[in-house]
């Protein structure tokens, strides 16, 4: 244990994760919540400031499942290192997914390349959360699908680590501008919208990148005989079918809590589905907007 000392100083601060009430209060009982078979999220980013804390309690005080993957860069390592920052909503998340693994839910944490000095703890279990380096998973409709955090397949990280983290120090500029346009946008009654998220979808290169990335991963994926894959790692999220052989083979990507703010869920049937919550959220509000109307229209 000690070698790993030095990698974990930054998470001092963070021991005592959970106080005897969350800052802010679960929002619903577990009745009023919609089930899936199973949930994927990934890339949550606690501990910097660009994690959309409030969004994700949101989507945990409003779902549930049987089975919970935290498909990588839960905690991001790489930030706290620099600066600890970590606020009661950041406790609030941790409080939540451990009380899912409380009460019955499997919660699989498979760690990335920014949480990456939990991997040593790969095969052992805390506080009934699973850590484990990759998963499978088997559908309800009988496929087989590969889980991993997917950064084993981002060129720049495996032949240029330092330019991975120069882009880090990039992307957390970007994230404090659009934090700052996501807090006009709350002012003015707009719903959430991610600027950093358009941009990498204009950008030629960053768009042949993911292109790429999907390919890659989906390949190797057939490669291991599986019929389908779950990753994060690249902040986008997706859902689509590549050729493999004489067959085909699935990519799923979960998605973010920084920009998307989309999970992946599988419903009692096998069926998937990515969940962008900003537009579950104002779904959630036009229906009450509706009801309410409908509710003064009857008196």
């Amino acid at each position: 244990m000690t070698d790993l000392t030095p990698d974990l100083t930054a998470f001092a601060n963070v021991s005592s994760f959970l106080p005897v009430k969350p800052k802010v209060p679960e929002r619903t009982s577990l009745e009023e919540r919609r089930r899936f078979r199973t949930i994927w999220i990934s890339d949550i980013h606690l501990g910097t400031k660009g994690c959309n804390a409030d969004l994700l309690i949101d989507f945990l005080d409003h779902t549930d499942s049987d089975t919970m993957y935290l498909v990588g860069d839960i905690i991001d390592g790489w930030r706290l290192k620099k600066k600890f920052y970590w606020p009661a909503e950041h406790n609030d998340i941790v409080w939540r997914i451990l009380k899912r693994a409380h009460r019955g839910t499997r919660i699989v944490y498979i760690p990335g390349n920014h949480d990456e000095m939990v991997r040593p703890f790969s095969g052992m279990n805390f506080g009934g959360v699973e850590i484990a380096r990759a998963a499978f998973h088997d559908t309800a409709d009988g496929r087989r699908l590969m889980v991993l955090h997917g950064d084993e397949f981002d060129t720049v990280m495996l032949a240029h680590r330092w330019l991975a983290f120069v882009g880090d120090a990039l992307y957390h500029a970007m994230m404090k501008l659009n934090g700052w346009v996501a807090s006009v946008r709350k002012l003015l009654g707009l719903p959430y919208w991610s600027i950093s998220k358009a941009a990498k979808h204009k950008v030629k290169n960053a768009v042949e990148f993911i292109s790429k990335y999907e390919s890659v991963v989906a390949r190797a994926a057939g490669e291991r005989g599986v019929d389908g894959v779950v990753c994060g790692h690249i902040h986008t999220a997706e859902m689509r079918d590549f050729k493999h052989g004489e067959g085909e083979v699935a990519y799923y990507n979960d998605g973010d809590w920084v920009e998307g703010c989309t999970a992946l869920v599988e419903h009692f049937d096998g069926t998937m589905e990515i969940l962008h919550w900003p537009d579950e959220i104002a779904k959630r509000e036009a229906e009450k907007a509706a009801q309410a109307a409908l509710a003064m229209q009857a008196a």
